[in-house]
């Protein structure tokens, strides 16, 4: 009885420490569970010194929906630092209920076993400010994401970082409105579920060498940039899922993931393309939706997987698998993709029971003459295109069904058409050992999805709502900050690059009104004010220069804005559009180089003393805005060149900001001062291009200089002049 009485003492002592709520303070340390009071705490935070760092084993901690609001100085998502929670070397820990916004990253986990995230909003966390604009894509936005050994991820930010965190639980968190959401590296056998991830500007999940993972019923949708309807689709390796080096043996099962810079992306590793060996071999993508991506709806390349039950619609490529074997695709449904299936290089794989319509060409497989001389992969594996077997498919109002080049021993068994088909078959004398008789195949489906092991868990949430809405590559809006999440007032030029002068605009938002207050560079505005959505026109201004801005004003619903910031209903809330464009006449030289010979970057000049250089070619143009690959082509291709751009003009008086994206090396002068000096490419180890911005003021008479150097590879160089508001 005495025992008893203590033991209950006891308990009831412990729940009272857990049931008394704290206050969030900065540099705290976590060892024992423990709730929070609910509010808002604005604490700044660093790298070195987390807002909280939680270690130990067996906590809880219960934020009870308090935010944790970081970066307080900060006035842009580029600029956000720090980590609001650190949890470290601890096992069996829940977090729940916690909002965190304005960090670098939201949660950092390393060493965890049985981490527990429920009911975490991380949104609105660090993103790249994207140079891209409606007319053009800029180089520098592309992202790189080929290594993480040293978790050179994080230099994206994230809302979740897991890094060595084996069967942790990620379950009805939200992440928006940020770059990455829940990353993951060495972080085996998690269950990651209704969770909703979307609209962010690089990607939703993703996993490095992180395996038997079950990721299922999650809404990843719009995780997306390089994207301008109509004009280019490149997304920038952005992706709704990636799924990078050997990760294997992972359940991706009910997932939403439309309008992805690629739905899902999947590489074998730099591992994998030095040796040969290992892959992301044996992941099952099973009755997810890919669609509306702009480039492609799964991409899949050097690895054994398979694909079953999925929908991708309206992609560049529904499925891209290059050098993928042994992998199944079976019973999919494609529609209207350029191409549904492209595999270049594939090997024994079996495309089974899938529906193509309104694709403009379905299977296309393929090789090269030759492989790169620098690849390891090539030298131990077999890299033929060979040995498909394509049974039991329905074709409909396909132009190009089957296009094989340089592919040997196809099968192909009880397919079937209807509708339009202009071509059934086509190849070239590179095919071998094509087989269409009609014997039955021998198929491996029904067994592939028996295989299947869905995990018992709670109820799935649907992550399909307002997927008809949300239908078709056109609602892909991507703005400086990212993807346009159709929730706060915005007016969007639809017709950038077009000439006629008439611009049109189109303009979305909540239930409320819209009016314009002031214009400029623009006329014979259609309307004045209006509800959403809306659709105006205006003519612009003939001049020179493009110099436009139309500032509106929103009165309605509230709201949340790009930033996370809530607009209560009633406020009077400002928006605008604005382009600007200053046209300089460049001079442009192109210069052959050796650095065998003479290298400029160890050297003072830019050409040897005492040699005259005559350039290979020149050209004039208005803007500098270049990108090459494999160098330029004049007389003959030169790997190794430099560019040297002049011009002179007369630039308004005003602040401006200078933007230069390059590869490898650029040098910029005004008025013979150097104001940007990026001669050193050693400084810049990420497979990317780098961008630098300069505020400048400016007016007058000017005179410009820029000297560019490509060393071979990728070469880019553009130079943007932006006026300040």
């Amino acid at each position: 009885m005495k025992f008893a009485v203590s033991f209950f003492a006891f308990c009831f002592i412990c729940i009272s420490a857990f049931t008394q709520s704290r206050l969030v303070t900065a540099g705290m340390k976590i060892t024992k569970s423990v709730s929070f009071k609910k509010s808002n705490y604005a604490i700044n935070a660093s790298k070195e010194k987390p807002v909280i760092l939680v270690e130990g084993n067996n906590i809880i901690i219960d934020f009870n929906n308090a935010t944790l609001k970081g970066s307080n100085q900060a006035t842009r998502p580029d600029e956000f630092s720090g980590i609001a929670i650190l949890v470290q070397n601890s096992g069996h820990v829940t977090i729940k209920n916690l909002k965190a916004k304005g960090y670098k990253v939201a949660l950092l986990a390393k060493n965890v076993q049985s981490l527990t995230l429920e009911n975490c909003d991380f949104s609105y966390n660090y993103r790249q400010h994207l140079n891209s604009t409606q007319e053009k894509e800029d180089i520098s936005d592309w992202m790189s994401y080929h290594q993480n050994e040293k978790d050179e991820w994080l230099r994206y930010g994230a809302a979740i970082y897991l890094s060595g965190c084996d069967s942790s639980v990620i379950k009805n968190c939200t992440v928006t409105g940020g770059q990455n959401g829940l990353m993951m590296t060495n972080s085996n056998n998690g269950m990651i579920y209704n969770n909703d991830f979307s609209f962010n500007s690089g990607i939703g999940i993703g996993l490095y060498r992180s395996s038997n993972n079950r990721i299922m019923y999650n809404r990843v949708i719009f995780n997306v940039r390089g994207y301008s309807h109509g004009v280019y689709n490149r997304g920038q390796d952005s992706a709704g899922m990636l799924v990078y080096e050997q990760s294997n043996n992972n359940l991706f099962y009910g997932n939403n993931v439309t309008h992805g810079g690629d739905g899902f992306f999947l590489w074998a590793g730099q591992t994998t393309m030095d040796n040969g060996k290992g892959g992301c071999n044996d992941n099952v993508l099973y009755q997810n939706d890919f669609s509306y991506a702009p480039t492609n709806g799964i991409e899949v390349t050097f690895s054994r997987n398979q694909i079953i039950q999925n929908k991708m619609i309206e992609c560049d490529h529904g499925i891209w698998g290059g050098y993928s074997f042994e992998t199944l695709i079976a019973e999919n449904q494609f529609g209207q993709n350029r191409i549904a299936i492209a595999i270049e290089h594939g090997l024994q794989n079996s495309i089974q029971q899938n529906s193509f319509t309104a694709d403009k060409e379905a299977i296309r497989l393929w090789a090269r003459k030759e492989q790169p001389a620098d690849w390891g992969y090539a030298k131990y594996r077999d890299t033929r295109s060979a040995r498909y077997t394509i049974a039991g498919n329905t074709f409909n109002n396909i132009p190009l069904v089957f296009n094989f080049n340089r592919t040997d021993s196809l099968f192909l068994y009880s397919n079937s058409y209807s509708g339009t088909i202009n071509t059934k078959l086509k190849t070239d004398s590179t095919v071998q050992h094509l087989d269409t008789s009609s014997k039955s195949p021998v198929t491996i489906l029904n067994s592939a999805i028996n295989e299947i092991k869905l995990p018992a868990g709670e109820s799935p949430k649907n992550v399909f709502t307002e997927s008809k809405q949300l239908a078709g590559r056109k609602n892909i809006l991507v703005t400086e900050w990212g993807p346009y999440n159709f929730r706060y007032p915005i007016i969007r030029n639809v017709n950038p690059i077009d000439t006629s002068g008439i611009l049109k605009f189109d303009l979305f938002g909540p239930k409320g009104n819209w009016k314009i207050k002031s214009a400029k560079g623009v006329k014979n505005i259609s309307a004045q004010s209006g509800s959403f959505p809306a659709t105006i026109t205006a003519e612009k201004i003939k001049s020179a220069i493009t110099d436009i801005q139309i500032l509106l004003e929103y009165t309605g619903e509230g709201f949340t804005d790009a930033f996370g910031k809530s607009i209560p209903a009633g406020t009077i809330h400002n928006f605008s559009f604005s382009k600007f464009f200053q046209p300089i006449d460049w001079n442009v030289r192109f210069f052959s180089l050796d650095t065998s010979n003479y290298n400029p970057i160890k050297e003072k000049s830019l050409f040897a003393p005492n040699v005259r250089m005559r350039p290979v070619k020149t050209e004039q143009v208005h803007q500098l805005d270049y990108a090459w690959w494999g160098g330029i082509k004049a007389d003959e291709q030169y790997k190794q060149f430099i560019t040297v751009s002049e011009a002179t003009a007369k630039i308004l008086p005003g602040m401006y900001e200078l933007s230069v994206t390059w590869d490898d090396a650029v040098r910029v002068y005004i008025d013979n001062k150097l104001v940007l000096n990026e001669w050193n490419p050693a400084l810049y180890k990420f497979d990317e291009s780098p961008n630098r911005k300069l505020k400048i003021k400016l007016g007058g008479t000017h005179s410009f200089r820029v000297e560019h150097l490509e060393l071979g590879g990728f070469a880019t160089l553009s130079v943007k002049l932006n006026r300040l508001k």
